[in-house]
């Protein structure tokens, strides 16, 4: 078993640190906010170290599942940053959906001093994570991929290598492109049920077994109906991400013209106060329309 790093004990990396320690794997964690990484460790046993250096001082791989690209950038760099922790040939594998360029550096960076690097964005939600069914995209080199991917799975239902280093982040702008769209349609779908008078879950029911059938669909239409969105990936979270996907578009000559048109439709929900609601609160913006 490994000695590992876990940085970042969100409603993500809390349950995937619990997998690897679970697996028997020796798991110290840092969370910014230390309370966090004291219930991880009360609930799953492991050490807690109170910089991102610390935790990863001895780890022959440290993962990382923090919040944006400045997020990301401070649990690596500095003093107290992992990097400055890690010996050679050690390996940091990392879950957060980022820009490639921060992922360009980072991973400059990690070789300068000997270290792999492979960016790793994950897709599952949170209950991907805490049931280990993640979908885990993966950029870097082949060498620090294989090392990676057998701890991957722990908490993988599918882990694959698309690319060199960027092309795991550039995947996950690909998954996020698809999902606006999906829950855009999704939500005029049981609005438009709404207002024409239809019993939505029976909609559902008959359009889910055909060509409109989608994860989005077996998994958000009861919540989206009953205007329940206290879960899930929040939109702040998918601006964040669809705004990483409209950047790069720009840079690698991509049109992406629905997912300009409902990053805004997530700012007017921004508007509404649903910042934090889950992303299938689109309907609630086509709600505050009617």
């Amino acid at each position: 078993m490994a000695k590992l790093a876990f940085l970042g004990l969100g409603v993500m990396g809390y349950p995937m640190a619990g997998h690897l320690q679970a697996a028997g794997h020796d798991v110290t964690v840092y969370n910014r906010t230390s309370a966090k990484a004291e219930a991880w460790v009360a609930e799953h046993g492991g050490a807690i170290a109170a910089t991102p250096r610390a935790a990863s001082e001895g780890a022959s791989m440290v993962m990382a599942c923090v919040g944006n690209d400045d997020d990301l950038r401070s649990v690596c760099l500095g003093e107290d940053g992992a990097f400055a922790g890690m010996a050679e040939g050690a390996l940091f594998v990392d879950h957060t959906t980022v820009s490639a360029q921060v992922t360009a550096e980072l991973y400059q960076g990690a070789a300068d001093l000997g270290l792999g690097f492979v960016d790793a964005p994950i897709s599952g939600g949170q209950a991907g994570a805490e049931n280990a069914m993640l979908s885990v995209m993966c950029g870097g080199d082949k060498t620090a991929y294989d090392t990676a991917a057998p701890i991957i799975d722990v908490y993988a239902r599918i882990c694959r290598r698309i690319g060199d280093s960027g092309a795991g982040q550039k995947t996950k702008m690909c998954n996020q492109i698809a999902i606006a769209g999906v829950v855009q349609g999704l939500s005029e779908a049981l609005h438009f049920a709404e207002q024409a008078g239809l019993d939505g879950r029976a909609v559902v029911e008959v359009i889910s077994e055909g060509a409109a059938g989608s994860w989005q669909m077996s998994n958000r239409y009861e919540t989206m109906l009953d205007d329940h969105f206290d879960h899930g990936f929040a939109v702040d979270w998918m601006r964040k991400d669809l705004g990483i996907c409209l950047d790069t578009a720009d840079e690698v000559g991509a049109s992406l013209p629905l997912t300009a048109l409902v990053d805004q439709f997530y700012k007017d929900v921004q508007k509404l106060g649903g910042g934090r609601w889950d992303t299938s609160a689109l309907i609630k913006r086509l709600r505050a329309l009617s």
